[in-house]
């Protein structure tokens, strides 16, 4: 397993400081990390289960609008390297294979502001 199974960015506005910005996206089996480029805004969400799952089985309605990105990454169960479906609100995460459905459920732990965007971003 890779230790960086998703990492990407994505520009919209920042949930903290509202400036439009780079939002780094980082997924790993232990924990999922989104932080703003612009003020270190930090969202941690946790693991809760992994399960074969349809497309946005765990995403109930959410506080803001759901991102819904697509990125390469080695799936843990089918071993392909594929798209995987990231799914991503205020409370829940989840990383979807594409070709075997199979899901990473995350939910939100904690919120922070980081005193070196630096070390957040790697």
């Amino acid at each position: 397993m890779e230790e960086r199974f998703i990492a990407t960015k994505y520009r919209t506005d920042c949930y903290q400081c509202k400036n439009i910005t780079d939002q780094a996206i980082r997924a790993v089996p232990y924990q999922a990390k989104v932080v703003c480029s612009s003020c270190g805004g930090t969202r941690v969400f946790i693991p809760k289960n992994e399960d074969i799952a349809k497309p946005g089985q765990f995403m109930k309605p959410d506080c803001y609008p759901v991102w819904s990105l697509s990125e390469e990454a080695l799936c843990r169960n089918c071993g392909k390297r594929g798209p995987h479906e990231l799914s991503i609100g205020c409370r829940v995460f989840t990383v979807r294979c594409e070709n075997c459905g199979f899901t990473h459920f995350y939910k939100f732990d904690l919120e922070y502001i980081a005193e070196s965007i630096a070390d957040e971003l790697v």
